[in-house]
């Protein structure tokens, strides 16, 4: 996976490396709830942790069928620990979690994971205001609950695209960050940003296998470049934020622009090759439709590589703005972002008002929400070009 995102050498092996006994003896001694669980990076956080053989690690995921092949996949690899390790098929949102939560005993460390997470889900005002409750208020929601509960750390994943957002769900990953700070009045909090997993669920490049398997053109953006992590990196750059973050920290990894970024169609190339296929350039989605027919069986396959026209792409990536203040001392290949505590009560109290007039009324528009983003966030560089990713191949 590594040669196919133009890397040579694992992220954080030195980090993992010289942390490593007391990093197993901090997971070997604690109690561990993850939200989210089963989803690509929630899994490969329960892995790290579940290989440093907790006392008790809970985990909680929406999606029942990915919980089941977690435990499976668990059970084939790594097998079984001594400590108390169960899964439950639940929406943090549900009252049946807020149950669960009171029932559970006690946790040393709550780490959510979920998340809308796709630039799509912000096309239509429903999906929209859906992503604001997963990624704002169920986050604000588990950290009082976990404070409740007198757990001692509590971290939550954002986002690069939080870094100067400029689409929806960026900035409501942004906005979820105030949120959290404020909060970290009450319990130690950290969190972290980072780049695309390659080939998580639901990725562009996990789209690749699935049109593969499906017998599909290869469609991809060529003028946009991205940095990636594997699902392994994912799960170690969570879990180290969780055990050594300071409150408020959030984390990232240090990638260099010169080594690290890469186009999606570069990474459609590779993959191909690395199968047996040589890619094809098509000029149109149906030309690479009618293709499909005869060009696999001579070793071809077609391809569309684009440039990007649809809102909330973002040209660039960054893991933090030139206003915060960083720590690039403490780790080899993690950097540091050390936030102060700052007063946005008023603010975070005006986005929960006028969220629940939204809700109270049922009628909404998602200009109104964009607006209030714009409220929320001065610079906010969300621009909408009439085009989403739906309207794509």
């Amino acid at each position: 996976m590594l040669d196919l995102i133009g890397r040579k050498e694992k992220l954080f092996s030195q980090d993992i490396s010289e942390l490593n006994e007391d990093l197993f003896s901090k997971v070997n001694s604690s109690k561990f709830l993850v939200l989210g669980g089963a989803g690509s990076i929630g899994q490969a956080v329960v892995k790290e942790i579940f290989k440093r053989n907790p006392l008790k690690l809970y985990v909680v995921d929406i999606s029942e069928n990915n919980l089941v092949e977690l435990v499976r996949d668990i059970r084939s690899s790594a097998g079984y620990i001594e400590g108390d390790f169960q899964t439950f098929a639940l929406d943090i949102g549900s009252w049946q979690y807020d149950d669960f939560v009171k029932n559970s005993g006690e946790f040393d460390y709550v780490l959510n994971l979920s998340a809308l997470k796709h630039v799509r889900s912000e096309k239509d005002v429903f999906t929209l205001m859906r992503m604001i409750e997963v990624n704002i208020f169920n986050t604000t929601k588990t950290i009082k609950q976990s404070i409740k509960q007198g757990a001692k750390k509590y971290f939550c994943v954002s986002t690069d695209k939080a870094a100067n957002p400029v689409n929806m769900m960026g900035g409501s990953k942004r906005i979820m960050e105030m949120f959290v700070m404020e909060e970290s009045k009450n319990i130690n909090l950290s969190m972290a940003r980072f780049a695309n997993v390659a080939f998580s669920d639901g990725s562009l490049l996990h789209g690749f296998n699935q049109r593969i398997q499906k017998k599909q053109p290869i469609v991809a953006p060529n003028d946009i470049k991205r940095y990636f992590v594997t699902p392994q990196e994912s799960g170690e750059l969570c879990l180290l934020s969780c055990i050594y973050g300071e409150n408020r920290d959030i984390f990232f990894p240090k990638l260099s622009e010169d080594l690290h970024l890469i186009t999606f169609s570069e990474i459609a190339d590779r993959y191909l090759k690395s199968i047996g296929f040589e890619p094809y350039p098509c000029k149109s989605e149906v030309e690479a439709r009618e293709l499909m027919s005869t060009l696999p069986q001579k070793g071809k396959w077609p391809c569309l590589f684009t440039t990007s026209d649809t809102t909330g792409e973002k040209d660039f990536e960054e893991f933090f703005t030139d206003k915060e203040v960083l720590d690039l001392e403490r780790f080899k290949n993690l950097g540091a972002i050390k936030n102060n505590l700052e007063d946005n009560s008023e603010k975070l109290e005006y986005f929960e008002k006028s969220i629940s007039k939204f809700k109270e009324s049922s009628e909404y528009s998602k200009k109104e929400i964009v607006d209030l983003f714009f409220t929320m966030l001065p610079g906010f560089g969300h621009e909408e070009k009439g085009k989403n990713l739906d309207g794509k191949m």
